[in-house]
């Protein structure tokens, strides 16, 4: 009796209980594999059957998938270059859902053969990119101003599936805050108003 009892406590005490942080190493090059079921899930309801011979399994890709899909309020993106269609669709699909997104990149790379800027941007996503010499080299996102995904993947197929690439996700306030501070103060840096031409 004194078990059931103690048992019963634990259930009832396990919503106030404090998960854990989130603190994830992913190593690209990430093992071809289907993520259609993962986007079909995020998309909603309406589920077809995949026809791709590709193994289901989880991998890098899409652990960082869930992680991007976990965003119920805002996510906050900051890349060198956006080709990656299955990031693309899942940036999309958050947007759809009412997630507000917003989208920094590199001017002179945000055109480049498989860019998912011009896809973002008739989506409604707000996209800003710089007007400089030097790169806007960045590579990190952040999802609900809690969780920080950074490292030295680019979002592009070839990064994900031939380069070797790391890629950290963080919930921990330390080091999210300043990498929020960064996106803001380049948010507004590159606003179009501020342009001098």
């Amino acid at each position: 009796a004194l078990a059931a009892a103690g048992a019963l406590l634990a259930l009832a005490l396990a919503p106030w209980r404090r998960r854990r942080p989130v603190r994830e190493v992913l190593f690209f090059p990430s093992p071809p594999s289907c993520i259609e079921a993962l986007l079909a899930e995020a998309a909603g309801p309406v589920r077809t059957a995949c026809p791709c011979p590709l193994p289901r399994r989880d991998c890098a890709l899409s652990r960082l998938l869930r992680r991007l899909l976990s965003a119920r309020r805002s996510l906050d993106v900051c890349v060198f270059t956006f080709s990656s269609p299955q990031l693309g669709r899942a940036v999309r699909l958050l947007h759809g859902r009412g997630v507000r997104v917003r989208v920094v990149t590199d001017s002179q790379y945000m055109a480049v053969r498989g860019s998912q800027i011009g896809f973002l941007r008739l989506a409604g996503i707000q996209v800003r990119h710089d007007q400089e010499s030097g790169y806007m080299h960045h590579k990190f996102a952040i999802v609900d101003g809690r969780m920080l995904i950074t490292g030295s993947l680019n979002w592009t197929t070839d990064a994900i599936q031939s380069n070797r690439e790391n890629v950290l996700v963080l919930e921990d306030t330390e080091f999210v805050k300043p990498f929020l501070e960064e996106f803001e103060r380049i948010w507004e840096e590159f606003n179009p108003g501020n342009y001098k031409f």
